[in-house]
């Protein structure tokens, strides 16, 4: 159970000191001499500095690291002059870790500050709003530590700090729990789809070219003279292009190409990755449309597509064409079989995927449940000012 009010009412009841971030922050320009090139961090999405096999930010050609800045565990991390500024990295890690030359590192006074709840504070809401104001347009070092340090955050008593920490902490850890069941669960679900679709020494099993049991066709180019970027009433059927998720709905339209289940396959980009379209809707370019005949069911089509290693040519632009697609073979079992694998593995799908029901919705309710609380437990009255008092 939370304390904070108790605290609040205790120890600020007349509001909280309102700081610049200048008065508790100071840079630190530590080069490289003991981490390896291995050891450089990326950014989670939480703005926490992790371990990563790849180079960060892919500017480390070679070996040598000496230039490079070393962030200690509490430290902060962030780049100037790229597009994702706001994001302020935080090194949980024992080890120390090392990032890009061009990024600013700094420190805080710990004995002012908890370094946990200036993290929670500079990815919150309220937080990410102060730094994009201090966005220099136009500048090369469009946010730097001097424009970072006039940022006035809310300094309240150190239990304080510790209970807001404590509370987020619970949301965080629940997230990660959840997400780490995902995790668990797609594992668990790729190990039956591919279980159930192995059929060796099946007699009543067919291995057939894509091409013999459906109809393919790549997408066209967009229908500019009857396209919406937003739904409107008239524009209804959606286009849909190469991306995933919500990243693939390009648009809308009024005219639908395709009314029947079909599958479509990512040809460039996103290579060889599946929808299954339940609904009539308008492909383009860089898709490739499967519709099925009689002799499989959409829904096996697409679970099948999955487990297929489409590979592209190494020399131009990688991609696949509908002749390449439709020389790869699927395993064709009875349509009665068919069904029973699909509904297995919708089952599967619907925990692992399903944005209304499934664990992603569950994990998307926790975070948004997470980021309103924390702008909320983050909001403080600032203390009245001695001409507030005077008057008072």
């Amino acid at each position: 159970m939370s304390r904070l009010d108790e605290l609040i009412k205790e120890l600020c009841p007349d509001g909280v000191e309102q700081i610049e971030l200048g008065d508790i922050i100071f840079e630190t320009k530590e080069r490289n001499k003991e981490c390896r090139y291995d050891q450089v961090r990326s950014v989670t999405n939480t703005g926490i500095l992790v371990p990563t096999s790849e180079y960060f930010d892919k500017q480390i050609t070679s070996e040598d690291t000496s230039n490079y800045k070393v962030v200690r565990k509490g430290m902060f991390a962030y780049n100037p002059s790229r597009i994702n500024i706001g994001s302020i990295a935080w090194s949980k890690e024992n080890e120390p870790v090392i990032v890009s030359p061009m990024y600013i590192v700094f420190d805080i006074k710990r004995e002012k500050v908890s370094q946990e709840y200036l993290m929670y504070y500079l990815r919150s809401g309220i937080g990410m709003h102060k730094i994009n104001s201090k966005v220099e347009p136009g500048a090369r070092f469009r946010l730097p530590i001097e424009s970072l340090s006039k940022i006035t955050i809310p300094l309240p008593p150190p239990p304080v700090q510790q209970e807001i920490v404590r509370i987020l902490d619970k949301f965080t850890e629940l997230t990660a729990e959840l997400t780490a069941e995902l995790t668990a669960r797609r594992k668990q679900y790729e190990y039956y789809r591919d279980l159930l679709l192995t059929f060796e020494g099946n007699p009543e099993v067919k291995w057939m070219a894509l091409g013999e049991v459906c109809d393919l066709f790549a997408g066209g180019d967009i229908p500019k003279d009857r396209y919406s970027k937003e739904k409107t009433d008239k524009y209804t059927i959606p286009i849909y292009s190469n991306g995933i998720g919500d990243k693939a709905l390009y648009g809308y339209t009024d005219i639908a190409k395709i009314s029947t289940l079909s599958v479509t396959i990512s040809a460039r980009g996103t290579i060889g990755y599946s929808i299954l379209h339940k609904e009539p809707y308008y492909p383009i370019i860089r898709l490739i449309c499967a519709i099925p005949k009689n002799i499989i069911t959409a829904e096996y089509l697409y679970y099948a597509v999955q487990i297929l290693k489409f590979k592209v040519p190494t020399s131009g632009i990688p991609q696949l064409t509908v002749p390449m697609v439709a020389k790869y073979k699927i395993p064709v079992p009875p349509l009665e079989e068919q069904e029973r694998i699909v509904a297995i593995l919708n089952r599967f799908d619907a925990l692992c995927n399903d944005l209304t029901s499934g664990l992603p919705a569950e994990i998307e309710a926790r975070k948004k449940q997470y980021e309103y609380y924390r702008d909320k437990l983050l909001s403080f009255k600032p203390l009245p000012s001695k001409d507030e008092e005077g008057t008072a």
